[in-house]
């Protein structure tokens, strides 16, 4: 590498190192992508190491596919789900240029191709394993077919491909014998057939999803034959039951995981059957499914390597948790949301026999009260997620006991609970916490957050959705002490100014900031966050009525990572909403009563945003758009979405009382 500077004697430190030491410092810019693009503008040198190394790619649009094939020689990961128009040529464009180096293409949101594009891919392709195909929902039988040539695809997504059929994953099943993941959900026209054709070939079948088939118990025996499968998947599959469950005379061993949620004809006598012999079994979800009872209980009895189960949305009786709790195993992860009949006792039965929880989800169980945070936190100490939404019957004190006794906690949700301030001083105690949500939360003021600032420095992801007490002191506090921020929801929290923003900007890492229905916010403030925040992605600022054009400005100019954008009721005109065209990633916008905005203006920022795959618009811009606008923005890739919504000046206060699933008039 040639020095820097001729004239002076000083030689470029980069010249002591080898190619294997720099490729280790590009390995450490892969969450930033604008660190790669400035490490390889630094010199012809680093453009070209930048230019090999690289092996995984995401283009923002299809037109960028031709620019990139001739730049990056050595691609191995393709992610396409940003281009929503991919056509033929372009895939035998990239499976000429990548053919030896291509392992991994995801097309999950594209379209345009056909079959012709898919056997090139396939077929020059060699090293390929794994295709993402999820929502093609015109790929045919002649797609599978194509598909079926990549002899060595070892994982394969095909969710909502919903005109395939048996004779298409018939191809697959003989073409593609590597086959370790399959992802058939929401295939509506796979049948039986289907689905043993694939357990009869594809021997070396690790995870298999059938989420929502119309399959019986008749593809089952071959799916139990499998000697490697660890993953089962068999969620909504209606078709299945306890009569044809209890024929089964074949078990699979090596299975981990098995999914039967929303199977409502399956109880414990179906599950009792499909588990036998499957000793391995860690990971068990029963959502929306059986109740909870001492038969199932007892079916489950003898399973010691079991560490999870979900159970959510589920009928629980007490004699069911008391069944669970005498279990061999040793849970680890306990899922109980929503789920109907969870008392205290059922809660004490649980936690300790289970005393090595890490994980409990307890989200509305209304029954509840403090007696059970008392003893969750007394048996469960080694807890690192808490979730305990909207479980009204626990009184203030409880939260005490949750930062006294649990300090390993790294997420915590109690939106729409009585915790006040002296409950987040004891929260504060866990120092490892990343996750806080405390929406809804209307005891809370500055000093519970001043206290979480000061003793949660890890802190990535904080909820205080309508938290009415808090105000820019408490933010301030956030800011200062919780640098890494990447995710904050301040929405409807009228005591926020721009003075919050400003000190959010502090936070670098943000990529989520939700300030909806703070009238106090203005262009200020979010200029202040576009010059610092250069990872944001998604922004709400829905009614805040004093952002204008200048604050877009300011996102246009810095903010090349925003991804999402509600603008609605915001003072942004023409000009404001055609400087977001500078912002290369925008693919969702939600644009709702701007009065200042004209159709013109809206048809010039819909046009000059070239990777736009979502825009919300109301109804009355419909007819005074320019008719060629729709079918060029369509066959772009994007889907409009008309709202008929009424213009509402004010703020609705009653709206956190909908969003917790109250009604106003019981409150």
């Amino acid at each position: 590498m040639k020095k820097l500077n001729n004239s002076s004697n000083m030689t470029n430190l980069f010249d002591f190192f080898t190619d294997e030491i720099i490729h280790t410092i590009l390995d450490h810019l892969n969450d930033d992508p604008f660190a790669k693009k400035s490490f390889s503008l630094v010199c012809k040198s680093f453009y070209f190491i930048e230019r090999l190394h690289r092996k995984s790619l995401k283009p923002l649009r299809s037109e960028l596919l031709c620019r990139i094939l001739h730049r990056y020689p050595s691609i191995s990961h393709l992610d396409l789900s940003l281009c929503p128009r991919v056509d033929d040529p372009s895939l035998t464009s990239l499976s000429v240029s990548w053919k030896s180096t291509l392992r991994s293409i995801n097309l999950s949101r594209s379209r345009d191709f056909t079959s012709i594009g898919l056997l090139r891919l396939a077929t020059n392709c060699s090293s390929l394993v794994e295709i993402d195909l999820s929502n093609g929902t015109e790929l045919t039988d002649s797609a599978a077919k194509a598909i079926a040539e990549a002899k060595n695809l070892e994982r394969l997504i095909l969710a909502r491909c919903k005109l395939i059929t048996d004779i298409g994953i018939g191809c697959v099943a003989v073409g593609c014998k590597k086959l370790r993941l399959l992802c058939l959900r929401w295939c509506l026209r796979v049948t039986d057939l289907g689905v043993g054709l694939i357990a009869m070939k594809c021997k070396d079948l690790r995870s298999l999803d059938l989420s929502c088939l119309p399959i019986t118990e008749k593809c089952l025996p071959h799916i139990l034959q499998l000697q490697h499968l660890e993953d089962l998947i068999l969620e909504g599959c209606l078709g299945i039951d306890d009569e044809g469950l209890v024929t089964l005379k074949h078990s699979c061993k090596s299975l981990k995981m098995l999914n039967l949620s929303k199977c409502q004809n399956v109880s414990h006598v179906g599950l009792s059957s499909l588990t036998n012999g499957a000793e391995h079994l860690k990971q068990l979800v029963l959502a929306y499914g059986p109740s909870v009872t001492t038969d199932l209980g007892k079916c489950l009895l003898n399973y010691s390597r079991l560490k999870s189960i979900s159970l959510d949305g589920c009928l629980v009786t007490c004699s069911g948790t008391k069944a669970i709790g005498s279990w061999c195993a040793s849970l680890r992860e306990l899922s109980l949301s929503k789920c109907l009949g969870v008392t205290d006792e059922c809660v004490s039965f649980l936690v300790q026999a289970h005393r090595e929880l890490q994980k409990l989800d307890i989200t509305c169980c209304r029954k509840i009260t403090s007696a059970s945070i008392d003893c969750i936190t007394k048996s469960c100490t080694f807890l690192t997620s808490l979730r305990m939404e909207s479980c009204s019957l626990v009184s203030e004190d409880a939260f005490l006991l949750i930062g006294q006794r649990c300090q390993f906690l790294e997420e915590l949700d109690v939106t729409d609970n009585e915790i006040n301030n002296e409950g987040l001083k004891s929260i504060s105690r866990c120092s490892k916490l990343c996750s806080l949500k405390l929406g809804i939360c209307l005891n809370i003021t500055d000093d519970g957050l001043t206290h979480i600032g000061s003793g949660c420095p890890k802190l990535k992801e904080l909820d205080l959705y309508r938290c009415l007490g808090i105000t820019d002191v408490g933010i301030a506090k956030i800011a200062c002490g919780c640098p890494t921020m990447e995710m904050i929801n301040i929405a409807y929290n009228d005591k926020i100014t721009d003075s919050s923003l400003i000190s959010l900007s502090q936070c670098l890492r943000l990529k989520t900031l939700e300030i909806r229905g703070c009238p106090s916010v203005s262009t200020v403030g979010l200029s202040a966050i576009a010059g610092s925040c250069r990872q944001l992605e998604v922004l709400d600022i829905k009614k805040c009525f004093n952002i204008n054009d200048n604050g877009m400005l300011a996102l246009g100019q810095s903010c090349q990572n925003l991804r999402q954008i509600n603008l609605s009721y915001c003072s942004v005109t023409d000009v404001g909403l055609l400087s977001l065209a500078s912002t290369n990633r925008l693919q969702n916008m939600t644009i709702l009563h701007l009065t200042g905005l004209t159709p013109n203006g809206l048809a010039a920022a819909l046009l000059a945003c070239g990777g736009l795959t979502k825009v919300k618009l109301h109804t009355s811009l419909k007819p005074l758009l320019p008719k060629y606008i729709f079918g060029y923005m369509e066959g772009r890739g994007c889907v409009f979405h008309w709202r008929d919504k009424a213009f509402q000046e004010k703020i609705d206060p009653n709206g956190w009382q909908l969003h917790a699933g109250r009604s106003p008039e019981a409150v």
